[in-house]
């Protein structure tokens, strides 16, 4: 049981590691991928779906070579689940170009509160004080050290509110379907990569052309802008299997959580590599977010304990019920056998 504990543990810690790793890899070469001082690849939309068709061909191996059993998952919700996770990616690429950059932060730290508001809707999930106490920590420090200038207009308002509905649902989503159909991260991944990787292909030109005016083939490929296209791509298929992985192993709440880290090393990163500013505020506001991750990783670990417990005590108390019941019948049982015999004789 001890050595089970532990190999969980290990695995939960590498699901992690891997995310964070990946993850901030991942924005750092798309940053001198898309930034004007890199190569100045502006179309993220397009980009996303290249990731998606090299994890769905890397789905599409490892189910040939045996490595990985398919599952069957109805089609009309593996499109259901891609039109969501497409609307997520579109609504935020849009939002960040309609919005400032303080409201967009703002609207991906109002991701924690809406998954808890919609897990409890959809699942009935209730959560501890200790748990709401320490997501409150975390969303204040991660806004001290990101949110700058605040401006927004109406179209920005809606595209922000279908960018966090429909994210807080895809993470959701990504769970449920890997309960409800016994299925694994990386099995549910290269079933539904293949129906993203097709519609974002074929209408991430066009978005991208809306939100920067240009088009794809007009830019001129030069052979560092497709290295690091193709280093995008190889890292965004462990950030696709590891964010799968993780809510898989957690939930859509821990991931959102734990997964402002990542936050904290692109901000730390960005002022060892990049030359960023690093102020007293944002130090401050990592500190206040370190801290609240501390704690919920805490709280939730309490929480299972007591669920534990829960789950422990009423095994015990139904069998000390069943053998109660088992003794009253065995005492009955020879009242009836008299019985039978006098009537008998």
């Amino acid at each position: 049981m001890e050595a089970e504990k532990k190999a969980s543990a290990v695995s939960d810690v590498g699901a992690w590691a891997m995310n964070i790793v990946s993850s901030v890899a991942l924005i750092m070469a798309n940053k001198q991928l898309m930034s004007n001082s890199g190569y100045a690849f502006t179309f993220a939309t397009t980009l996303t779906g290249f990731h998606f068709t090299v994890t769905a061909l890397v789905g599409l191996v490892s189910n040939a070579t045996g490595y990985s059993v398919s599952k069957h998952v109805p089609a009309w919700e593996l499109l259901w689940f891609s039109i969501v996770a497409n609307m997520s990616i579109t609504g935020m690429n849009l939002s960040l170009m309609l919005n400032s950059v303080g409201f967009y932060q703002i609207s991906k730290l109002s991701m924690i509160p809406v998954v808890c508001v919609l897990e409890w809707i959809l699942h009935s999930k209730h959560y501890s004080k200790e748990v709401k106490m320490s997501v409150v920590f975390v969303v204040i420090g991660v806004g001290i050290c990101t949110v700058t200038d605040v401006n927004v207009n109406a179209k920005g308002f809606i595209c922000a509110t279908v960018a966090v509905l429909s994210t807080s649902l895809q993470q959701i989503s990504i769970g449920s379907l890997q309960k409800k159909y016994s299925i694994g991260s990386f099995e549910l991944l290269s079933k539904t990569a293949p129906y993203q990787a097709l519609s974002l292909i074929v209408l991430g030109p066009f978005i991208d052309y809306f939100l920067n005016g240009k088009f794809l083939l007009t830019y001129k490929m030069s052979s560092g802008a497709l290295l690091f296209i193709m280093l995008s791509c190889s890292l965004a298929v462990f950030c696709n299997v590891s964010q799968y992985l993780c809510i898989g192993r957690f939930s859509a709440v821990s991931f959102q959580v734990l997964g402002h880290m990542k936050t904290v090393c692109v901000l730390t990163l960005g002022w060892l590599l990049f030359d960023s500013e690093m102020t007293l505020k944002n130090i401050m506001g990592m500190g206040i977010a370190v801290m609240g991750m501390v704690v919920y990783s805490y709280a939730v670990e309490l929480d299972k304990q007591a669920a534990a417990k829960a789950a422990h005590h009423a095994k015990s108390s139904l069998t000390e019920e069943e053998i109660r019941l088992l003794k009253a019948d065995l005492n009955v049982s020879p009242v009836k056998d008299l019985e039978l015999g006098q009537q008998k004789s």
